[in-house]
């Protein structure tokens, strides 16, 4: 087989091949022919009865076509192959340009069957002239670009065609469809050789279409020709056809084929290529022919071609460029379907309305709304998320303020629980999960006004949440309501890496932990924490921008403003980057805090034309929490920006009399007031009180007014309502400081012998306050009187509570004065006791709050504290998405702050005068208090920013209700018979307790928790009678005494342990003592030492600050130490006495709670306590030897082995602080193998997990990995638990020694 030339070959290599072609003989794969010798054999074969032809000849020119001058040879890409022997006339023949080479043959058409029309005579002198609306009109679809005259004659041409030629063939078209859509019949084409040269010589197929006779005549000749074939004859011939034809032009007409629908117009050309077809072919074509006649589709093809028809609008002439409609551009223009009812349960993509509004799918919404969209659902109307996030970074200014409207609205909605039971997932986490943050930020960017403001609309419907606002408002005059959580994320666990880092200085970590904040990426902080997020995008220098600049309209300036106080709450860090941020501060305090403004008076209902260079009560409030964050922000914000200046501009001057709007005026007051009680708690801006003296007495002397006549207009009465208040609460703090005046007058006196540096007093004194006293003293009788009416007591009991508050702080200031009268003092209080304040306690009014409190509790309604329905980790708010129920601790209704401020101010009147505290005692009696203490104790909400918040309130309550209790305890017969309840009380609220309250438990520990007064058993018997419990049941058992370890007896150890108290007490103290710092903190706070006081913002809300299992956390940390010793390559032989005496204590501790207040453990499970006392066993070597420790782990080891206990243990489920119960086991066991010395208690904590319902690789443990253990574990069988042996499914081996 001769080989092809390859790419890259020689010529030399071609004319090898040509030689070996040659050679072959072998026939050529092309044939050259001449086409005048073809031609001339052609008409020597004409017939002689075929019809003569003109034919015109050109006499002018000569027979051979003249010499003509050799043209440039013309570059081609492959050369021409000659061969030897060619004819050279037929060479000249193939490469003759002359004209008869085109022009050799010209044959008239055959024109005797064309209809021939005569002129029509019109009249006129010239022919008439051609409009172009005419031409529009007349020729609708014109192919090509053509004159006018061009058109107007096609147009005249196409008319006398279609009357001249008949309905030979019977098609109809079909309704609806045009003229393009209509194909013309099929006709076969293959003819004989007769015809072809029949045609040819008549010329009548050249130039145009056959006439209606000869088409005719085609294709009843080509009908007869396929009925004479058989199917196999024709399904060769196809065959042939194909394989003849194109492959490309094959598909297109296929595809043609496949676009045309099946109709009754079509009907003719299915039955013409019928016989084509197989016979499977056939059977499939009939039955979908059938179900498409059948059952019309329900609904139009979204995809289906739209045509005139369809289109609502229609092209009329005179437009200019319309004469031909683009339908696919039109297409949108078409009715939509109706949307479907979906009856699925399936997962469907939320729609919202421009309002936010969520639309229910399947509903007909109305297309004027503008709700529907070139989407992927057209027929649904709304935007979902994904497509509102698209049309935000629209380059059209409307789309892009439209969308960040929307997704405002959409927000606000979620956060207000609208969703919640109709979508699956959160909203807002997954707004903030796609990106939502940076959206904003890149929005907020923009140079339009519009946008910024639908930017900033979003931004605050994210940020802000005004009922948690509303909320901290109401309780900053509560007892220590002005403090509050930060409201940051809780930091998550570090990685290995940090947990390594800690062990550096802590000025390293520091700056490592700040290294690694800037180091990470934007998107990875916001994850964690939005507003963290915000603050590194330098969302402050953007609003700055804004507020200075662009100056938008009063709506966004406010929004603006509730955006920074929100991050202002976030943490104090978050404080000083508003107060670091360049003119920020500035611009605010210049801007909407100015002493002097130009009035406006817009028309009634017309909001205000710009709120620059007028005060907004927004502002003052954004200054007020940054001064929570801070003693020196304080400062800085009353000394450094004239905060002072403006708190007397808004103070001295009535609202009433502020050229402002009413509403406005009244909380601008009142935010200026907040802002000095928070100044005035760390003891600044107290020179203030001696300059605004007189304002404040005028607006004392319209308290009594509120309480006697109060206002028929609602709003105004709250309004100063609420400025009183806040009044009271800054009298409050400026008697906390003055009182601190002497002692501070003294250190200083004694710092300058000392050269010792000493806070400076302020400069107000204790006279200054103590004639206010009487005053409210006397508002506190008149509000009192007015506890029989309802209605009125509603509306003062509030303002009640404040005046409460301030004499309670009022006393417990005055006995610390120099000038202290202590008989002046007593009967002051004697007097006001028995005319006041007893007479009050003896109401019926005061039982129904007590028995109210169960029903406003948090603590025993667990749901109140739920948080809000769109709850994101890393946004943190307080969860208010409304108004609270009345039955809540915020309710309208809720006694707590009144009660606590009843129960302060007790407490203190029982402390400074000793002989009242058994009169003050009688509000323990009540019943509601011992059912609400009662059922307290049972609930426990989870803990979390909101439940936080309120839990502090109530905690503050039962604190007071426990520090009377224990004054009245030796006084008070009733109070001493409720004792157990009071300590289960404290232990309860002990490990309750939530940062910012080391202060109270502290105290519940030094004096309540440990306080032998309130535990009764010791006294009455309670070991005696536990050790004949404890008989009895032997003998119920039919077991002896000698099964228990019985020397000494659990009696014994009870009241060994009792006896131990005071000493059990100073060594929990002395284990807590590392949070003595934050001990000192919250003491300043709670004992009212402004001076010392650092922050009103309460530490990060963390969790309780003791765990469940706190009574066991001197073992726990011992057991830490000792192991980190031992991981060093120390050997811990014997611990310390005083170690010794920590772990006995804590044992005994233990013991007591577990005999005689048993339910306080039971949250904690029955493996975490085994565990814990397991800690015993593995610190050090002997500790487990010791006399004391070895009994009451012995009797510890007793209760939690018998039955009903033993039921509930489960070593599988995950134990709190314990990665694994199996590594403890096993830690157990190779300590055992090490200094057991065959302890027979050491054995029996072994021997606990061996049972069969536990895992079993705790057995294999034992009998496969430490088969030493079996040697010297000498547990008998009579020295094994009773419940050990009766206990189901245990396996005791029959190793004894």
């Amino acid at each position: 087989m001769l080989g092809r030339p390859k790419p890259g070959e020689s010529e030399d290599d071609l004319l090898l091949f040509q030689q070996q072609f040659l050679a072959a003989g072998t026939s050529p794969a092309a044939k050259i022919v001449n086409k005048r010798k073809v031609q001339s054999q052609n008409a020597d074969r004409i017939p002689v009865n075929a019809v003569p032809r003109d034919t015109v000849t050109l006499e002018a020119l000569p027979d051979l076509p003249p010499s003509l001058m050799p043209a440039p040879p013309k570059k081609s890409k492959a050369g021409a192959v000659k061969f030897q022997g060619d004819d050279s006339e037929e060479q000249m023949d193939l490469q003759d340009q002359h004209i008869t080479a085109v022009l050799s043959k010209i044959i008239e058409r055959d024109t005797r069957a064309s209809p021939i029309s005569l002129p029509v005579s019109t009249g006129l002198a010239f022919p008439k002239v051609f409009h172009r609306s005419e031409v529009q009109s007349e020729v609708k679809l014109v192919s090509g670009k053509k004159s006018i005259f061009a058109q107007k004659l096609a147009a005249k041409k196409a008319a006398e065609a279609t009357r001249a030629v008949p309905s030979f063939s019977g098609f109809r078209p079909r309704t609806g469809v045009t003229q393009e859509q209509r194909s013309p019949p099929p006709r076969v084409t293959e003819v004989s050789e007769k015809e072809q040269s029949t045609d040819g010589g008549s010329g009548g197929r050249l130039g145009g279409e056959l006439s209606p006779q000869e088409s005719q005549r085609i294709h009843e000749e080509n009908v007869a020709r396929l009925q004479a074939m058989s199917k196999e004859e024709i399904e060769e011939e196809r065959n042939n056809l194909l394989a003849r034809l194109d492959p490309s032009l094959v598909a297109f007409l296929k595809s043609r084929k496949s676009e045309v629908s099946c109709s009754e117009g079509a009907k003719d050309k299915m039955e013409s290529r019928k016989t084509e077809k197989t016979h499977e072919e056939e059977q499939i074509h009939s039955c979908l022919t059938r179900q498409s006649e059948a059952s019309p589709a329900e609904e139009e093809p979204m995809d289906q071609k739209p045509t005139e028809d369809d289109i609502p609008l229609k092209p009329e002439k005179g437009w200019v460029h319309m004469d031909v409609p683009e339908y696919e551009k039109l297409e949108w223009m078409k009715d939509l379907p109706k949307p479907r009812r979906w009856k699925t349960n399936e997962e469907m993509q939320a729609r919202f309305s421009f309002l936010g509004d969520l639309i229910p799918p399947g509903v007909d919404v109305p297309t004027h709304l503008g709700l529907h969209h070139h989407g992927e659902q057209p027929e649904q109307a709304g935007y979902s998320l994904q497509e509102l996030f698209h049309l935000a970074r629209s380059q059209v200014i409307q789309q892009r303020t439209l969308a960040l409207q929307t997704l405002a609205r959409i927000i606000q909605k979620a956060k207000a629980g609208d969703f919640s039971s109709l979508l699956k997932y959160s909203i807002l986490r997954m707004l903030l999960d796609a990106g939502l943050l940076f959206l904003l930020r890149f929005s907020l960017d923009d140079s339009v006004e519009n946008v910024i403001a639908a930017c900033v609309q979003a931004l605050k419907a994210l940020l802000v949440s005004p009922f948690d606002e509303e909320y901290l408002d109401r309780t900053f005059c509560w007892y220590l309501g002005a403090s509050v959580f930060p409201l940051r994320p809780n930091e998550a666990e570090e990685d290995d890496e940090d947990e390594e880092e800690e062990e550096e200085p802590k000025s390293k970590g520091n700056e490592n932990s700040k290294s690694k904040e800037d180091k990470k990426a934007d998107p990875d902080v916001a994850r964690a924490d939005t507003v963290k997020g915000l603050l590194k995008m330098k969302v402050l220098h953007r609003l700055r921008y804004i507020l200075e600049v662009v100056r938008p309209i009063p709506s966004v300036s406010l929004d603006i403003l509730e955006i920074l106080t929100r991050i202002a709450r976030h943490s104090s860090e978050a404080c000083n980057e508003i107060l670091g941020c360049p003119r920020l501060l500035d611009t605010i305090v210049s801007e909407f805090l100015p002493s002097t403004w130009k009035i406006q008076t817009p028309r009634t209902g017309e909001p205000m034309t710009s709120t620059h260079s007028v005060p907004i009560a927004a502002a003052m409030k954004l200054t007020r929490v940054l001064a929570c964050a801070g003693r020196n922000m304080s400062a800085v914000l009353l000394n450094k920006h004239n905060m002072k200046e403006r708190i007397g501009r808004f103070v001295a001057e009535d609202p009433c009399d502020l050229p402002l709007e009413q509403q406005e005026a009244f909380a601008l007051s009142i935010e200026a007031l907040r802002l000095w009680a928070v100044a005035a708690n760390y003891g600044q801006a107290c020179d203030l009180y001696k300059d605004l003296y007189p304002a404040l007495m005028k607006m004392l002397q319209t308290l009594p007014k509120l309480t006697s006549q109060p206002m028929e207009d609602g709003q105004l009465y709250g309004f100063y309502m609420q400025r009183a208040e806040v009044l009271i609460c800054l009298l409050i703090n400026i008697t906390n400081s003055t009182g601190c005046t002497a002692e501070l007058q003294a250190q200083l006196i004694s710092s300058s012998r000392d050269q010792v540096e000493h806070i400076p007093p302020p400069p107000v004194d204790w006279s200054h306050v103590a004639g206010i006293k009487p005053f409210l003293e006397a508002c506190v009788k008149r509000c009192l009187k007015e506890v029989n009416c309802p209605a009125t007591w509603n509306k003062v009991r509030q303002l009640t509570a404040t005046y409460i508050i301030y004499l309670g702080t009022y006393y417990s200031k005055l006995i610390q004065q120099p000038s202290y009268r202590p008989v002046d003092c007593l009967e002051e209080l004697e007097q006001f006791c028995s005319a006041t304040l007893f007479p009050f306690l003896s109401l019926p009014v005061l039982e129904s709050m007590f028995e109210d409190l169960r029903s406003h509790s948090a603590l025993c309604s667990p749901r109140s504290c739920h948080p809000g329905p769109e709850t994101v980790h890393s946004l943190v708010s307080l969860g208010f998405a409304g108004r609270e129920s009345p039955l809540s601790l915020l309710g309208s209704k809720s006694p707590f702050a009144f009660l606590t401020a009843m129960l302060y101010l007790l407490n203190t009147i029982s402390s400074v005068h000793k002989g009242l505290t058994e009169k003050c005692s009688s509000v323990l009696h009540s019943k509601g208090l011992r059912d609400y203490l009662v059922h307290s104790c049972r609930g426990s909400p989870p803990i979390h920013h909101r439940s936080a918040w309120l839990l502090r309130h109530e905690f503050h309550f039962q604190h007071f209700v426990l520090q009377l209790a224990s004054k009245a305890i030796t006084i008070s017969p009733q109070v001493t018979g409720q004792t157990p309840l009071y300590h289960y009380v404290a232990v309860t609220l002990l490990s309750q307790l939530l940062p910012g309250s080391e202060h109270l438990a502290h105290e519940l520990l030094s004096k309540l928790i440990f306080n032998q007064d309130m535990i009764p058993e010791g006294k009455s018997g309670g070991p005696e009678a536990e050790d004949l419990s404890c008989i009895l049941q032997l003998r119920a058992d039919g077991g002896t005494a000698e099964q228990v370890h019985s020397n000494p007896t659990r009696g014994t150890l009870l009241g060994a342990a009792f006896k131990q108290l005071p000493t059990i007490r100073a060594h929990y103290l002395a284990h807590f003592t590392h949070v003595q710092p934050a001990v000192s903190r919250s003491k300043t706070f709670y004992t009212g030492q402004n001076h010392l006081v650092q922050s009103v913002l309460l530490p990060d809300m963390t969790g309780a600050l003791l765990p469940a299992d706190w009574a066991f956390l001197p073992l726990i940390n011992l057991y830490d130490q000792v192991n980190r010793v031992e991981m060093k390559g120390k050997t811990v032989e014997s611990l310390a006495a005083n170690l010794v005496e920590m772990v006995t204590s804590c044992l005994q501790w233990a013991l007591l709670l577990e005999t005689w207040r048993g339910e306080l453990l039971q949250g904690l499970p029955l493996a975490a306590k085994l565990a814990r006392l397991m800690c015993v066993f593995l610190t050090g070597s002997n500790l487990f030897l010791e006399p004391g420790i070895h009994d009451n782990l012995t009797a510890l080891l007793l209760i939690y082995c018998q039955r009903k206990k033993m039921d509930s243990l489960d070593l599988s489920a995950p134990l709190p602080g314990l990665t694994s119960f199996q590594d403890l086991y096993v830690r157990l066991l190779e300590q055992f193998e090490s200094v057991s010395f065959g302890d027979q208690l050491f054995g029996c904590f072994l021997l606990l997990p061996l049972q069969r319902r536990f895992s079993t690789q705790l057995r294999q443990a034992v009998f496969v990995e430490h088969v030493s253990v079996l040697r010297t574990l000498g547990v008998q069988l009579k020295q094994v638990c009773e419940p050990f042996q009766t206990l189901n499914g245990w396996q005791f081996p029959t190793f004894c020694c």
